[in-house]
């Protein structure tokens, strides 16, 4: 899974649509097989954030290699699964280690699917810690709830437009595909002004901070870090079923 971030001149993979681009920041995810994702670019969220991380989500997040390994193929997994009565899966983030303010971010990433399965790629303020949610701002710039296999969301959360009231968009495959069938490109493009998001080069979705309903802040003018994670249940997917089979795997490569 190549994760990358790009802004005009100065970019990261994670990139900048308008204008000559550099890569500022990226993660092949190589090295041996078993082996944690780079301590130098990412760490961990662990547990269940006291109430199912505001979600009432089911899983219980942890560090291990049999949650979150690379393959020793240039593939990072992140692994639900069911251990010791519980649901275990990872979440991992750049908090303290990467935060960027504009460009273009993508990875391309095979989707789990299931009943109750949560998958997502997004983006949190870093002022998080000060500010709290939702006045630090999240860009969600994919997922996905696994009874619905062939679409993928991207989201805006801020104050007065958060949770359920998020500005989004959705994107559809032609029927009978899945996003668990290939890997796909998810990306947003990042600008002062607004936030587009694709899929494989397709844009589907754009927020742009003029077009925010009267007197809601726009609060996407600072550092943001990146987050990839799979989860378990929760408020919008709803729990697993008897259809549901672990473990269940996000993939990128």
């Amino acid at each position: 899974m190549r994760l990358a971030i790009l802004i005009p001149l100065l970019s990261c993979s994670i990139g900048f649509a308008a204008g000559p681009s550099e890569l500022l920041w990226s993660d092949g995810f190589s090295g041996p097989a078993g082996s944690p994702p780079d301590i130098g670019k990412w760490t961990y969220d662990r547990g269940n954030g006291g109430d199912g991380w505001g979600n009432h989500e089911l899983e219980f997040y942890t560090d291990t290699p049999e949650q979150v390994s690379l393959d020793g193929k240039g593939h990072l997994a992140i692994r639900a699964s069911r251990e010791a009565g519980r649901l275990v899966s990872s979440r991992i983030k750049t908090e303290g280690k990467f935060e960027f303010r504009y460009g273009k971010v993508e990875a391309r990433i095979r989707l789990p699917f299931g009943q109750g399965i949560w998958p997502a790629f997004w983006m949190l303020g870093a002022n998080i810690a000060t500010s709290g949610w939702p006045a630090c701002g999240e860009i969600d710039i994919m997922e996905n709830i696994g009874r619905e296999p062939s679409t993928i969301h991207a989201t805006l959360h801020g104050p007065g437009y958060s949770g359920k009231k998020g500005i989004s968009g959705s994107f559809s495959l032609p029927a009978r595909t899945r996003f668990s069938d290939h890997f796909h490109v998810f990306s947003a493009d990042w600008s002062p002004d607004s936030v587009q998001f694709s899929v494989d080069g397709i844009a589907y979705h754009r927020v742009i901070r003029q077009n925010l309903p009267p007197g809601l802040p726009w609060v996407f003018d600072h550092p943001f870090f990146l987050l990839l994670n799979l989860a378990v249940g929760g408020d919008w997917p709803g729990r697993p079923d008897a259809t549901t089979s672990f473990p269940q795997t996000m993939l990128g490569a």
